[in-house]
């Protein structure tokens, strides 16, 4: 790993490329979370739509934003500039962000939201494959969970901002286009920030993606991030539990950025555990902690009481966040230089097209039976993910590497 060095020193212990870009994750974040949680109600209640077109809003942009973290990792590898493709990707969605606001119908809103999500496929997995060449992989898990806190910071941030803007009596619409500020901070900050490609180009002309060429063990920890994807519950399910158990509607924007705050204080720490006691044992610790803790949804489904509500959805946040880290690593850890966009292409591509099916099926489910059998099925299926994982690992000789 020759190439972590950089002439422009290191701020605390990192190279300067993945301080850069966990500050434009926090104020991307920032920016983006100002609208996220505001979409459904300005699609319902300003623009009169449906619940179906808030579904099909979301799902279209998830879907759209999976497919294209694959082909950007492909791109990444066949010697397109990984800094050219992180800019414009974070420029598309910068600029079609703000515009949501003065949408006249909801295929606006379509139109916008899919553009923004256009930039984020094409941004996500050549920015992986700068942090992961950037550092060794002594410091990989470390490098990861600096990105995943801030960009989860940014995530807490936005909805208190939006929640101020609100609370000072702005309309739904300026909160949007106030949103512009910090995302064009994220373009000079890149321009001016952001180094070029550390990666050496191999080849111009890499094989194809083939599944069969990555390690065995990417394979196994796709597969099995995709499983966990399938029944991770959405957050806007997690929302909906509280509130039937009691939570006031004005309280979702500040449990929502307190779970956002509690990925962002456990994302680092984790990260940097993977790096001194290996992946592979972080993985299994987060994912279990995972499985128990949607049985206690499941348990706790029909009663009241906040205590019980809130610690339940803030350590669902955290079991979230402490694996964040240590799953990018591993991939930077065990897939070949050549082949690294194209392998976080693949994990993000699995993990987002999974999610949508997850859930639709979690949400039939909780219609038909309840919320109880909703998040009971959830944890099955995130046993059998980790199994999957501990299989492919158990295959394979050296679990984690240095």
């Amino acid at each position: 790993m020759g190439h972590h060095t950089h002439p422009h020193g290191h701020l605390f212990g990192l190279p300067r490329t993945v301080i850069v870009l966990g500050l434009v994750s926090f104020l991307n974040d920032a920016a983006s979370e100002m609208i996220t949680p505001l979409l459904p109600l300005f699609l319902t209640a300003t623009l009169g739509a449906g619940p179906g077109i808030v579904g099909l809003v979301e799902g279209v942009a998830e879907a759209t934003a999976s497919l294209l973290k694959l082909v950007s990792g492909r791109l990444a590898d066949r010697g397109w500039n990984h800094k050219r493709l992180v800019i414009g990707g974070y420029g598309v969605s910068n600029m079609a962000r703000p515009l949501i606001g003065m949408a006249l119908g909801w295929s606006w809103v379509l139109v916008l939201r899919f553009l923004d999500r256009v930039g984020k496929g094409i941004r996500t997995s050549p920015r992986d494959a700068l942090i992961a060449a950037s550092t060794g992989g002594d410091k990989r898990g470390r490098s990861f969970g600096f990105h995943r806190a801030l960009d989860n910071a940014g995530a807490m941030v936005g909805p208190l901002v939006a929640f101020g803007l609100l609370k000072a009596g702005l309309p739904l619409e300026h909160v949007f286009f106030w949103s512009l500020v910090p995302g064009l901070l994220v373009l000079v900050l890149l321009a001016w920030g952001l180094d070029g490609t550390p990666l050496p180009v191999t080849t111009p002309e890499p094989a194809p993606p083939r599944w069969s060429m990555l390690d065995a063990r990417v394979r196994g920890l796709i597969l099995a991030a995709g499983g966990l994807a399938l029944a991770s519950a959405p957050e806007a399910f997690l929302v909906l539990w509280a509130s039937d158990r009691g939570l006031a509607i004005a309280w979702v924007p500040l449990i929502w950025a307190g779970a956002s705050a509690v990925k962002a204080v456990v994302a680092a720490p984790a990260g940097a555990l993977s790096d001194r006691f290996g992946r592979v044992p972080l993985l299994l610790a987060g994912w279990g902690l995972r499985i128990v803790l949607l049985l206690c949804l499941a348990l706790f489904a029909n009663g009241r009481g906040e205590p019980i509500t809130w610690t339940l959805f803030l350590t669902y946040g955290g079991a979230l966040a402490m694996t964040e880290g240590a799953e990018r690593a591993l991939i930077g850890d065990l897939s070949r230089a050549s082949q690294r966009g194209t392998a976080f292409g693949l994990y993000h591509m699995t993990t987002g097209l999974a999610a949508l099916p997850g859930a639709v099926l979690f949400g039939a489910l909780w219609q038909a039976f309840g919320a109880a059998t909703a998040f009971t099925f959830a944890a099955v299926v995130a046993t059998l993910s980790t199994l999957v994982l501990l299989r492919s690992i158990r295959n394979d000789e050296n679990p984690s590497p240095p």
